[in-house]
């Protein structure tokens, strides 16, 4: 995954073709100031990414329990392929993910670094995705919390213990760097968010291809 708000955001488009290769899926950041601290990304913009790209776009939504169904249509309705709701959203979040799939799009939950980790279990049977976070919310540029490969192996096990490992990927978010992300393989993650490290590294083939020789853990 490629986060896009690590993105030249004065040139979008130019950042979009160069990653274009590369990337699997575009991750897109949404936060409404309350649930994070930040205010990120809008509707426009997915639909705008949408006519720009041919790969999928992940939206992982960072917003309150009562606007969080609603902006799930939304993102969805502007040409998002998965909308990834928190947690910590409880009963709304898992509306929402139902709601995402009602309207054909995949869904996915995300944990904040200080929950624990075993809120991911009532949503796991219902997304494709679950994203820890391995930094505190909506802030970037920290370091990698020392719980987070813990906690990753203790997703995983909740993965494996509900019969859904084989389906559901498990990635990292937050904390990305050349020498965490080899700890964050070998703790379980399928996947990372990679956001400074794709766009400001100029060998971007080079870059994916440490990427996925890295192994993850049995």
């Amino acid at each position: 995954e490629f986060s896009l708000w690590s993105a030249n955001l004065a040139n979008f488009e130019s950042d979009l073709r160069r990653i274009e290769p590369y990337v699997d899926l575009h991750h897109i950041d949404v936060a409404d100031g309350h649930f994070a601290p930040s205010f990120l990304f809008f509707p426009d913009l997915v639909a705008r990414i949408a006519g720009l790209t041919a790969k999928p776009i992940h939206v992982h939504l960072m917003v309150d329990d009562a606007i969080v169904e609603a902006q799930t249509r939304q993102f969805i309705e502007a040409g998002a392929d998965m909308i990834s709701v928190h947690a910590e959203n409880g009963e709304a979040g898992l509306r929402a993910v139902r709601l995402a799939r009602e309207l054909g799009a995949e869904a996915g939950v995300v944990l904040r670094l200080e929950t624990p980790v075993e809120a991911v279990t009532p949503f796991v049977s219902e997304v494709a995705f679950v994203t820890l976070l391995g930094t505190a919310i909506g802030v970037k540029g920290q370091s990698l919390s020392e719980k987070a490969c813990d906690r990753l192996g203790a997703a995983r096990a909740i993965l494996r213990e509900a019969g859904c490992e084989a389906d559901v990927v498990l990635a990292a978010d937050g904390g990305i760097r050349h020498e965490t992300v080899p700890l964050l393989r070998a703790a379980g993650a399928e996947t990372v968010v990679l956001g400074s490290l794709a766009f400001g590294d100029k060998d971007l083939a080079g870059r994916i291809g440490w990427l996925h020789g890295l192994k993850v853990a049995a």
